[in-house]
């Protein structure tokens, strides 16, 4: 019955139906045949209200409205346009300098929005335009704009990691510190992409002619000082509470909604229409995880009543190489589900199978759970479904082809799966020692003396 269901699953969401209610309709018909067969014991359903009150009831998922509607308010508040003006006019006289300054810009955005759209859509608008002006070769452009974009989704605070703890039972402070290390690191190597591409391809990456730099000196000084503060308060605000342990993620979210107004309202961007489209699009956003997560706690209760969760474990547990080999196949697996199914359906289907079968292994949460969030990333820039693309293609001008977009990223995707392959063979970045897993079992010995027992 397990592997029908999951079967049952995949031609649903083929049909077209929304994730949300194919999960569900899913559990309960499922539900409804084992119960028949006698497969499946109906009170389990029982549970199912006590489960969505908990789900609604999460303090930790509060965070994602609040890192949401932050998001939106600093994408309209003329951060990004600052941003990108000002750290294009210092690394302008270096070839790669426009580059550069949209890599260190994702960087900044994902650090205090989170959110992929926002990015990507903000950098395609202001600095795509810009670098195809200067001749910037396309591919390499588009490229640089869609990756930066999507590393809001592994730079705290992500919407991915506070997903990924609650899916794995792990701290969403502890997902955050962890992931901190890694997302430098995968930034640096977009860096030294560009670094390659300037130095043995000059004429993809040229720096900025003089008449394009016009700010120079004390008054470039002064520029950057005016808009690079803010943003770096704002990170300090939100993640150095978090990681000093003053705030939990969720008020970390609530003191960088009430930054990112106070932004807005010093760059004059603050109004009732800035106010009102940013809440219509936090609610239908917060909406969908809430629907999705409800469908996926139906589907997970009935699968499990299948003994569906045994089934999985058998499979993996299985697989030659033991932790590994385990790994290696996740990994595989989320890679090539990520060509068809976005972020949200992966968290919310695969993730919940995944998780105990890591813990019976001695698998460290927190690392698997940056882990799987470095390889998630990957399908937001995945030809040809990549959701980054498709707001990149939105907004680009109309001379830059559809092909450009998709071959640009593929080389960025490549870099993304070698950040992989380095947590793997480096768990250390994360904080975690796998040499020693936490929770190892401790071996007791009982010798009888004739006259009592001695434990060691």
């Amino acid at each position: 019955m397990a592997p029908l269901m999951f079967l049952g699953l995949v031609l649903f969401l083929l049909l077209g139906y929304p994730v949300a209610f194919a999960l569900a309709a899913n559990g309960l018909l499922f539900a409804f045949i084992g119960a028949q067969l006698g497969h499946f014991d109906f009170a389990l359903l029982q549970a199912l209200p006590d489960r969505v009150f908990g789900i609604m009831s999460n303090a930790v998922l509060l965070a994602i409205p609040f890192f949401t509607f932050m998001g939106l308010i600093l994408e309209r508040s003329g951060m990004a346009e600052d941003l990108l003006d000002t750290l294009g006019q210092l690394f302008g006289p270096i070839r790669g300098g426009l580059a550069y300054a949209v890599i260190f810009v994702g960087a900044l955005l994902a650090a205090t929005t989170g959110v992929v759209a926002a990015s990507v859509i903000a950098m395609g608008l202001i600095s795509l335009p810009i670098m195809l002006r200067y001749g910037y070769d396309t591919r390499l452009a588009a490229g640089v704009i869609a990756a930066s974009g999507t590393l809001a989704q592994i730079i705290p605070p992500s919407l991915v990691l506070i997903v990924l703890a609650d899916q794995l039972g792990a701290s969403v402070g502890d997902m955050y510190k962890g992931a901190l290390v890694p997302s430098l690191i995968l930034t640096a190597l977009y860096l030294g992409f560009v670094f390659l591409v300037a130095t043995f391809k000059p004429a993809a990456a040229p720096a900025l002619p003089l008449s394009a730099r016009t700010l120079r000196g004390g008054a470039l000084l002064r520029k950057a000082l005016v808009s690079l503060v803010p943003p770096l308060a704002l990170i300090f605000l939100v993640l150095g509470t978090i990681f000093l342990g003053i705030a939990t993620p969720t008020e970390g979210g609530a003191m960088g909604v009430v930054g990112a107004l106070l932004l807005a309202w010093a760059n004059k961007r603050l109004n009732l229409d800035l106010l009102r489209q940013a809440m219509d699009s936090t609610a239908r956003l917060t909406s969908f995880v809430i629907f999705i997560l409800i469908g996926s706690t139906v589907f997970t209760l009935v699968f499990r009543g299948l003994d569906g969760d045994l089934w999985v474990e058998g499979l993996l547990t299985a697989l030659p190489g033991g932790e590994l080999g385990f790994l290696i196949a996740v990994n595989i697996l989320v890679f090539v589900l990520a060509f068809f199914l976005d972020f949200f359906e992966i968290a919310f289907i695969i993730v919940p199978l995944l998780a105990p079968v890591a813990q019976k292994l001695g698998i460290d949460l927190i690392w698997f759970g940056v882990l799987l969030g470095i390889n998630m990333q990957t399908s937001f820039m995945h030809p040809p479904f990549g959701f980054a693309l498709f707001y990149l293609r939105s907004v680009a001008p109309r001379a830059v082809r559809t092909s450009d977009i998709y071959w640009g990223a593929i080389p960025f995707v490549v870099v993304q799966l070698i950040m992989v392959g380095l947590v793997l063979a480096f768990p250390g970045m994360v904080g975690v020692d796998k040499a020693e897993p936490v929770d190892a079992p401790v071996e007791i010995q009982i010798e009888d003396f004739g006259g009592g027992y001695n434990t060691n």
